[in-house]
């Protein structure tokens, strides 16, 4: 049966339009999502964590959305986090529109460049997706596992991580130069990440 020519012009923009969301074909490796925060000081890679989907896709959603490039790593403390993204106050965190309900894991810690989403001290332990910090303490933090929510881990760029922890700061913890950050989310098969990062997917 012959296709008219406006119907098949409509169906190819239908194509065209969702092949982003295709899965991929069956000879073709499956890629992974993985985020990028690029600083003036280097790059940061960090896998996301399947067990908490709600926050992997939160996050992706924000950095898609070049949501987090408006602000800085704006608290770094030695032997603890450098957190980024929205400060600590009313305006970002009363009524936010990215909170979200904790996902807690048991095989997710506060290890040494564990990716997590801040909070206020809200009863329900919500996070706030406008909010990440990076663990920057050898042994890690223990102290916050089950408050504080994890959802990646580095793989790449732990000595762009020890030199943001150095760098001189103000009496509230604020780097004296301000430290822009660059987040966005890059595709990987599982063979490029054991190339690029010699990180193996499990």
């Amino acid at each position: 049966m012959k296709i008219q020519f406006a119907l098949l012009f409509i169906l190819l923009i239908g194509v065209f339009a969702c092949k982003e969301n295709k899965p991929s074909p069956p000879d073709q490796e499956p890629s992974f999502s993985i985020g990028l925060i690029s600083t003036s000081y280097g790059k940061m890679y960090f896998w996301l964590h399947n067990e908490t989907p709600l926050h992997k896709a939160k996050f992706i959603e924000l950095a898609n959305a070049k949501h987090y490039n408006q602000f800085t790593f704006n608290r770094v403390v030695k032997n603890f986090v450098i957190q980024g993204g929205c400060p600590d106050s009313v305006q970002y965190f009363k009524d936010s529109p990215y909170l979200l309900d904790p996902e807690f894991n048991d095989s997710l810690k506060h290890i040494y460049g564990a990716l997590g989403m801040g909070r206020d001290n809200n009863a329900g332990k919500q996070s706030n997706a406008c909010q990440i910090y990076i663990v920057n303490k050898e042994q890690g933090l223990p102290n916050l596992d089950g408050d504080y929510m994890i959802f990646g881990q580095i793989i790449q760029g732990t000595e762009v991580l020890e030199t943001i922890e150095k760098v001189a700061t103000d009496g509230n913890d604020k780097p004296l130069v301000d430290i822009p950050m660059e987040v966005s989310i890059q595709a990987f098969t599982a063979q490029e990440l054991k190339n690029s990062f010699g990180f193996e997917v499990l």
